[in-house]
C-alpha cells in the first residue's frame, strides 16, 4: 500500500475589511496580488477573504455601485493578515479619531498574532484602535496634518511609500498599496516569487523613492535629459566598481547636475540606489543559485562576503546564509499562523 500523499499546508489567510465608502481600486489590490503566488506544486500560497463589519450583504463603495460581501466580521477571527483599504466614509474617525462601535467590535475579533496592514487612509482605522501608538507609520500625504493632529503618539513618516514595522504595516495612497502587497509577498516567500507576481501584473518589483517625489512634481519637458540611460547602464554592470563621475558622464552631465536630477527622478542618491539594486541582485542569486556567498558578493558588486553580510543585515535584518535557508526553495516561507 502506497503511503498517502501529505496534504499541502493551508494557505496564509488574508482577510480584507471592506468598510462603507471603500475605494474600489484599493479593495481590488489584495485579491490581484495575493491570488497569484503558488508553491512548486502549484498550490496557492494565500487565500483572500473579504468581510464587512455587518452581516453579509452589500457594502457601498466610492463608485456608483456597491459590492456584495459574503462574510461578516467573524471572518476577522480567522485572519493571518488583516488588510484595511481606504474608505471615503470614515465619518467621526476623521473628525475625532474615534472608531464607530461596530468597527471597534469587529477589530476586537482579530487574533493578537495576526499581521495588520493598511492602505492609504486605512491607517486611520489602525491608529484610532491604538494599534499604531509608538510605531512608525505612513498614510496618504494629503492627510498628514490631520493624522498628526488626531494621533500624535504615532511616528508618522509622510515621505515613504510604505512602512514595515514587523507585525504592523502601513502604505501611502492608492498605488503604494501595490508596493506594500508585493513587499509582503517578497517578505513571506522571497524575491523570486514576488518578481514572478510583478511580471504577471506588469508592475516594477520594487519602486524607488517615496511619495514625496510625487507631490506637486512638475511634469518634465519632453526633451529634458534624464538619468534613465545611466541607470540601465549601471544595472548591467553591478558587479563592477561604478563611480559617480562615471554615471554622470553617461548622461554628459556634471556630477552636481546628475546627482540633483537623479534624486529628483528616483528619490534616492545614486549611492543609495546602487546599494539597493545590489541587495536585490544578491537576494535573487541566493534564492535561485547554488553559488557560494563569496561569489554572490562579487557578482552583486559588494566585493566580499563580509560587505554583503553587512548590507543585507542593514536592508532586511538577516545574514546571507539565513536568507538562503529560508527562501532557497521557490514557494517557501510561512503558511497560516
Amino acid at each position: 500500500m502506497e503511503p498517502a500523499t501529505p496534504a499541502p499546508p493551508a494557505p496564509h489567510r488574508v482577510v480584507v475589511l471592506a468598510l462603507d465608502g471603500v475605494l474600489t481600486f484599493e479593495l481590488g489590490i489584495p485579491q490581484r496580488i495575493f491570488a497569484l503566488p503558488r508553491d512548486a506544486s502549484g498550490h496557492s500560497l494565500y487565500e483572500v477573504v473579504t468581510c464587512s463589519v455587518r452581516e453579509p450583504g452589500p457594502v457601498r463603495t466610492d463608485a456608483d455601485y456597491a459590492v456584495l460581501v459574503e462574510h461578516g466580521p467573524e471572518a476577522l477571527a480567522t485572519a493571518d493578515t488583516v488588510l484595511i483599504p481606504a474608505s471615503q466614509e470614515l465619518g467621526p474617525l476623521l473628525e475625532e479619531g474615534v472608531l464607530a462601535p461596530e468597527l471597534a467590535a469587529a477589530l476586537a475579533l482579530v487574533r493578537p498574532e495576526a499581521r495588520l496592514v493598511s492602505i492609504c487612509t486605512g491607517a486611520f482605522v489602525l491608529a484610532a484602535a491604538g494599534l499604531l501608538d509608538g510605531r512608525p507609520a505612513t498614510t496618504h500625504w494629503g492627510y498628514t496634518a490631520l493624522f498628526r493632529r488626531l494621533f500624535p503618539a504615532v511616528r508618522l513618516d509622510p515621505d515613504v511609500l510604505f512602512v514595515d514595522d514587523g507585525a504592523v504595516l502601513t502604505s501611502a495612497g492608492v498605488a503604494a498599496g501595490l508596493d506594500l502587497c508585493l513587499h509582503l509577498v517578497r517578505r513571506d516567500h522571497g524575491a523570486a516569487v514576488a518578481n514572478d507576481v510583478a511580471r504577471r501584473t506588469v508592475l516594477p518589483p520594487h519602486r524607488d523613492g517615496g511619495q514625496a517625489q510625487y507631490v506637486r512634481s512638475p511634469v518634465p519637458e519632453p526633451r529634458a535629459s534624464t538619468t534613465a540611460a545611466a541607470r540601465r547602464w549601471a544595472l548591467s554592470r553591478l558587479h563592477e566598481t561604478i563611480g559617480l563621475r562615471e554615471l554622470a558622464a553617461r548622461e554628459s552631465m556634471s556630477v552636481r547636475t546628475f546627482t540633483r536630477r537623479f534624486r529628483d527622478e528616483v528619490g534616492l542618491s545614486p549611492g543609495q540606489w546602487l546599494v539597493q539594486q545590489r541587495v536585490e541582485r544578491a537576494r535573487t542569486l541566493l534564492e535561485t543559485s547554488d553559488l557560494p556567498v563569496d561569489r554572490i558578493a562579487r557578482d552583486s558588486g559588494f566585493g566580499t562576503a563580509q560587505s554583503l553580510r553587512q548590507h543585507l543585515q542593514a536592508a532586511i535584518g538577516v545574514t546571507p546564509t539565513a536568507y538562503r535557508r529560508t527562501f532557497r526553495a521557490v514557494g517557501g516561507g510561512p503558511g497560516r499562523g
